[in-house]
C-alpha cells in the first residue's frame, strides 16, 4: 500500500514526514480572497500559485507558513504535493447556511480533506496508509479516528465521482485511506518534537492553524486580534444574519473590544 504524510505546517505533522518518510507528502492550503491580507512577498506568491494551478491571494494562517513548506521541502529533500480546494470566502457563502463552529466543523471538510481526496483521486491509486500526527498524549483522537474506519481499517469519503447522464455531479462514498499513527506507536511527546526542531533550519509559526480559528478561546482571539488585525478583521466580516457568529457567546468585533491579555501569550 502507497503511504502518505498530511502536513498541516506545524513542527508535529514536519516530525512525522522527516523522521517517517513516506511514498508522498501532502499539504492543502488555506486560502482567502481578502486583498488586504495579501500575502506580501510576489515571488513566493508566484511560486505558490505554479504549484496549487490556482489564484493565490492570501492565507488565513499565519503568513509564515508558506515559508514552512519551502523550508520544510528542502529539509526533507523531497517534493511536497500542495493541494487547495475553494477559498474559505466561498465556503461561507456556499457551504453549511451558517459560519462553521464547533458542532458543525465543515470548513476542515471543503479546504483541508475535499482537496487531498481529489488530488488521491487524480492519481488513480487503491487506498493509501496516511500517517497521522498524533502525538502519545493524543490516543483519544486517533480512536476517534479509528471507530470511522470500517472492518479492514479504512476511512472513507464522500466525494464527486464522475458526472450524471443530465450533467449533474456524481457523488460516492469512497475508502481512501488507512490511517496509522507513528507517533503515538513510538510515544513522541511535544518535548521530543521542540528539541528536534531546535537547530534546523525551517521556519514555523508560533501559532499553527487559522489565526481566526473558532476553536480558540476569546482571550487568545483577543491576542490575535493584535498579531494579525487584517486577517481577523476578515473573520469578523463574514459574521452577522443568517451566518451568525463563529463563536456562540461573542462576536469577533466584541472580541476586538475586549481588554488585550497579551502576556499570557507573548514571548517577548
Amino acid at each position: 500500500m502507497i503511504t502518505c504524510t498530511s502536513i498541516s505546517g506545524g513542527m508535529t505533522s514536519a516530525y512525522l514526514a522527516a523522521n517517517y518518510p513516506t511514498d508522498l507528502n501532502v499539504f492543502a492550503l488555506v486560502r482567502i480572497e481578502d486583498e488586504a491580507c495579501r500575502y506580501p512577498d510576489k515571488v513566493l506568491r508566484r511560486r505558490v500559485e505554479d504549484r496549487i494551478q490556482k489564484p493565490f491571494i492570501a492565507t488565513a494562517e499565519d503568513d509564515k507558513i508558506i515559508t514552512t513548506i519551502f523550508d520544510l521541502e528542502q529539509h526533507l529533500g523531497r517534493e511536497i504535493q500542495w493541494v487547495s480546494g475553494i477559498t474559505y470566502d466561498e465556503v461561507v457563502r456556499s457551504k453549511g447556511g451558517m459560519l462553521p463552529n464547533k458542532l458543525h466543523r465543515y470548513c476542515t471538510t471543503w479546504m483541508k480533506l475535499a482537496p487531498i481526496f481529489e488530488w488521491w483521486q487524480s492519481l488513480n491509486m487503491e487506498p493509501i496508509t496516511m500517517n497521522i500526527g498524533y502525538r502519545a498524549n493524543e490516543t483519544a483522537r486517533a480512536a476517534r479516528m479509528k471507530k470511522k474506519t470500517n472492518d479492514a481499517g479504512v476511512l472513507s469519503y464522500k466525494g464527486i465521482v464522475g458526472k450524471h447522464p443530465n450533467g449533474k455531479n456524481k457523488w460516492a462514498t469512497v475508502a481512501w485511506q488507512s490511517p496509522r499513527f507513528p507517533l503515538i506507536e513510538d510515544k513522541i511527546m511535544k518535548t521530543d518534537i521542540i528539541k528536534y526542531w531546535a537547530d534546523k533550519n525551517v521556519t514555523f509559526a508560533e501559532y499553527n492553524n487559522c489565526v481566526g480559528c473558532f476553536h480558540r478561546n476569546p482571550a487568545f482571539l483577543r491576542f490575535m486580534w493584535q498579531e494579525h488585525p487584517s486577517k481577523m478583521e476578515w473573520f469578523a466580516k463574514q459574521e452577522g444574519g443568517r451566518k451568525g457568529t463563529w463563536k456562540e457567546q461573542t462576536s469577533y468585533y466584541g472580541i476586538k473590544k475586549m481588554l488585550a491579555q497579551e502576556t499570557l501569550f507573548s514571548t517577548d
